[in-house]
């Protein structure tokens, strides 16, 4: 009997470990979606702790952990696997403890330095993520061998783990216990690339790394080094990947994106259906389906009342639950929604933490209409679930988006999606007025108030006529948006990153 396909998944987050965005779902999601169709997936991230915690699990071996989870704090036992590990950085070493657990019937790997992630607040944002990450990715490499499990494909994900797509490329084919691994490389957000002074090479024992022509002089572009040395890309919405290759979106890396065109591949990401579930989740004030769509109502006016709105099933109430970026349209939106406010009665709630300008923005906004609105600026999962199964209106304006986990799981709520029509976003949404016999929300075109206010218009059109909206709540509800059929495509790409590497031999 043949040996199942052996896939490490290496990622800066996974849930329920750690989660900042999208890519924690698409990791976790996707391993567990791989193991359902007979694959040996496996997860690798950081274990982000405290000093306190990491040295009790040093005592005990097997210990309790919180692992940041968006803010949040999980307990997760973790066994630890032997002794430390020795990382090729610095002038000689550093060590790694390396973990292991469970999650969803996935193995998990957690690599813990003190250094790099304990007593860490959140998980990005500190002037040494380049140096924490290239240590990350070189402790993977480390632990590959620890584990006495040689996967035959390493799947890295956006800048944070590309130090080890181009240690396996440049590197790891001089060696017996990493020449015939493959790797696929996925782009999630190419507007952080990892950029940042050579001197990092030095400290990852990489100096012979090759200089790109895409990356200025004296620096290195991690985004850059895993699209260069993968054996092939991919990224998460078919629109996405067109875009990066036929418009201007990827910038000074498209020259590098056009030479490997034939390597780059969109596939649409999911969402763990089982972790969202509209009939189970317990957050709910009503559990409900397709099929009693109409006691959705019930969640309306629940959080109405939990956000002190006045209850009224009649007024829309448009929500938003995404990071305060202005990459997400929060400009376009909060534009909009004064001139909405001043021609109809709706409520609007915000949930998010980020740009502290747009904070403000949007507090500025719920003190301007203080009976319409309410800004919430704060991760919190219980009211991003209550909001996705009680807002009307499910706004995602973005200027630039692979894909929106928040959208698709709205829409699994029973929220109308009104999004701009770019990346991911283009490939899940299909406007209503444009086919009126398949359409499932509202889009638009143009980075522009005026385009947005004119989506709006169309949409409260829509929810006007009672019977029309059913019908594209129950369509935003029956598209399948579950990692079955993606995670077969990437299987696929699996196979085909095995026969291009071994090509190469």
């Amino acid at each position: 009997m043949d040996e199942p396909l052996k896939v490490l998944l290496v990622a800066a987050e996974s849930a329920p470990f750690a989660k900042v965005g999208g890519l924690a779902e698409f990791t976790g999601a996707l391993a567990k979606a791989l193991r359902t169709l007979g694959v040996d997936a496996r997860v690798m991230i950081p274990r982000y702790g405290d000093r306190e915690r990491s040295a009790a699990a040093e005592a005990g071996g097997a210990g309790q952990n919180r692992a940041l989870s968006s803010g949040s704090q999980k307990r997760t036992a973790f066994q630890r696997i032997g002794a430390s590990i020795p990382v090729s950085v610095g002038s000689e070493s550093e060590p790694a403890q390396l973990f292991s657990t469970e999650a969803n019937g996935v193995p998990v790997y957690l690599v813990y330095n003190d250094q790099h992630f304990g007593n860490r607040e959140r998980v990005y944002g500190f002037n040494d993520d380049p140096q924490r990450f290239m240590f990350f990715s070189r402790a993977v490499l480390a632990a590959v061998k620890v584990l006495d499990w040689i996967p035959d494909v390493v799947h890295t994900n956006d800048w944070h783990t590309a130090p080890v797509t181009a240690w396996l490329d440049f590197y790891g084919r001089r060696e017996g216990s990493y020449r015939s691994i493959a790797s696929l490389f996925t782009v999630h957000d190419l507007a952080y690339q990892g950029v940042c002074g050579r001197l990092l090479l030095s400290y990852g024992q990489m100096t012979a790394l090759p200089h790109l022509t895409v990356e200025p002089p004296g620096k290195v572009n991690w985004m850059a080094q895993g699209i260069a040395h993968a054996d092939l890309v991919s990224t998460v919405s078919p629109t996405h990947a067109r875009e990066l290759l036929d418009t201007e979106f990827a910038g000074d890396l498209k020259p590098l994106l056009e030479g490997r065109q034939d390597r780059v591949v969109g596939i649409l990401s999911g969402i763990d259906t089982e972790v969202w579930d509209p009939r189970c989740d317990d957050t709910l004030s009503q559990s409900y389906d397709v099929s009693s769509l109409r006691m959705r109502a019930v969640n309306k006016t629940s959080l109405q009342r939990e956000l002190r709105l006045p209850t009224d099933l009649d007024v829309p109430l448009v929500g938003v639950v995404a990071r305060l970026d202005p990459l997400k349209g929060f400009d376009l939106l909060f534009g909009a929604m004064d001139q909405l406010f001043a021609s109809r009665d709706l409520q609007f709630v915000v949930l998010g933490t980020g740009d502290e300008k747009l904070a403000q923005r949007s507090q500025a906004l719920q003190d301007r209409y203080p009976g319409n609105v309410r800004a919430l600026i704060r991760f919190d999962e219980r009211l991003a679930r209550r909001i996705y199964a009680g807002v009307d209106l499910f706004v995602m304006p973005s200027q630039y988006e692979s894909v929106s986990v928040g959208v698709m799981t709205a829409m699994r709520y029973g929220a109308v999606p009104l999004v701009r029509a770019v990346g991911g976003l283009a490939d899940t949404v299909i406007d209503a007025d444009l086919q009126p016999d398949a359409g499932n929300g509202f889009s638009f075109v143009d980075f522009s108030e005026t385009a947005i206010g004119e989506a709006f218009t169309r949409a409260l059109h829509a929810y006007d006529d009672e019977a029309r909206w059913v019908m594209l709540q129950t369509r935003a509800m029956e598209r399948d948006f579950s990692w079955n059929a993606s995670a077969r495509a990437y299987i696929d790409l699996y196979n085909r990153a095995l026969q291009l590497h071994s090509r190469r031999q």
